[in-house]
C-alpha cells in the first residue's frame, strides 16, 4: 500500500485514515445511537483493506470512540495500526462541553486518553481546538512538547489553526500536521493554512473529505429530512438551504466523474483532497463494515487535470 510520511515524522501514513467520530454514538455532536460489534467490524475492515491509522478524540461519545478503537486493536490479529488522537475539549456529569488548554487539564486528558486505548504512547497527539486566548494555546502546545519529551506521546499536531497560531507556536515546538477541514465544498483553507503547511513540511490530515456524508451520493433531501433529531447534520448549514442546492450539484459532479472509472462519488469526493500536494492523507469515517467497501477505492484513485477542473465546477 502507498504511504506518505507525514510532516517531519517517521509515520508513513496510507492515503486514508480511519475516522472514529461517528462510532462514538450519540452525545452533544454525535451522529446518531451506533452499534458497538458494527464500528469494531468496519475498524477491522478498514485495516484488512490497508488502512494503517486510525484518528479519534477523547470528546467522540464523551471517552466512548477510544474505548471501541481500544477494543477493536485488542480484538485485531495483524498489525498495529497507528492511533492518533486530541485534546483541548471536556465534558461534565451531564454531558455538556467545555474547553481548555491549561497545563494540568491536557495532562490529566492524556493519562485518561492512555488508559481507554490501553496504550502506553499516542502516536499522534493533536490539540483538538485552539483557544481564543493565545497564551492558552501556547500553554497548551508546551504541554505537549512536553509530553512529547517525557515518550507518552511520539509526535503533536493540530486541529482547526489558523497559519497565524501556527507561526506562534512553531518556534515553542515542531508542529508535525494540520488537522483542517477540507472538502469540494469547503475549500477555505486552500489560501492560507495549505500553502503555509506544504513550505513549512507540515503534514495535512484533512476530515470531512466527504462532507459528513454530504457528498456521498446517498445523502437526498428525503434522507437529510429523516435523520435521527440527535444526529448534529440537522445543525449544519450545509444540509439546508440555500447551500444544500448547490452542494448537491456537486455531488452530482462527482457522480458523473466517478462513473466513468466505476467509482462511487463518495470515492471521487476522497480523492479530490488527496491531489491538493499539501495533503498527506484524508480522515474517512464508517459506521459499519460495508460503508468501509464503499470508500476504500479513493486510495489509489488518481483525478486527472480536466476532471479536477470539471468537478470544481468550471
Amino acid at each position: 500500500m502507498k504511504t506518505k510520511i507525514l510532516g517531519n515524522s517517521d509515520l508513513a501514513i496510507t492515503p486514508i485514515g480511519f475516522g472514529a467520530w461517528a462510532i462514538g454514538g450519540d452525545w452533544q455532536f454525535g451522529w446518531g445511537a451506533q452499534d458497538d460489534a458494527q464500528s469494531v467490524a468496519a475498524i477491522h475492515r478498514a485495516l484488512e483493506l490497508g488502512v494503517n491509522w486510525i484518528d479519534t478524540a477523547p470528546v467522540y461519545g464523551l471517552g466512548h470512540s477510544e474505548e471501541v478503537v481500544a477494543r477493536a486493536l485488542r480484538e485485531w490479529k495483524g498489525l498495529r495500526p497507528y492511533v492518533f488522537t486530541k485534546c483541548g475539549m471536556l465534558w461534565d456529569d451531564k454531558g455538556e462541553i467545555s474547553y481548555s488548554l491549561h497545563a494540568s487539564s491536557l495532562r490529566r486528558e492524556c493519562e485518561a486518553s492512555l488508559r481507554r486505548l490501553k496504550t502506553d504512547v499516542i502516536d499522534l497527539y493533536q490539540i483538538h481546538w485552539t483557544a481564543d486566548d493565545l497564551d492558552e494555546t501556547m500553554e497548551g502546545w508546551q504541554t505537549l512538547a512536553a509530553l512529547q519529551k517525557e515518550g507518552k506521546v511520539r509526535w503533536i499536531g493540530l486541529s482547526n489553526a489558523s497559519v497565524e497560531e501556527m507561526q506562534k507556536l512553531q518556534p515553542l515546538a515542531r508542529i508535525t500536521s494540520l488537522q483542517p477541514p477540507y472538502s469540494l465544498i469547503r475549500r477555505d483553507v486552500e489560501s492560507a493554512q495549505l500553502p503555509w503547511c506544504q513550505r513549512e513540511n507540515v503534514g495535512v490530515i484533512v476530515y470531512s473529505p466527504m462532507a459528513s456524508g454530504l457528498l456521498t451520493g446517498a445523502m437526498t433531501r428525503e434522507r437529510i429530512a429523516s435523520l435521527p433529531k440527535n444526529d448534529w447534520r440537522n445543525r449544519n448549514d450545509q444540509f439546508k438551504e440555500p447551500k444544500l442546492s448547490e452542494n448537491l450539484k456537486a455531488v452530482e459532479r462527482l457522480q458523473a466523474v466517478g462513473a466513468r472509472h466505476g467509482r462511487s462519488p463518495g470515492e471521487t469526493a476522497i480523492a479530490w483532497t488527496l491531489h491538493h500536494p499539501a495533503v498527506t492523507g484524508a480522515i474517512v469515517g464508517a459506521r459499519h463494515a460495508k460503508q468501509v467497501d464503499g470508500i476504500i477505492g479513493a486510495m489509489d484513485f488518481q483525478l486527472t487535470p480536466p476532471e479536477i477542473s470539471e468537478l470544481e465546477g468550471k
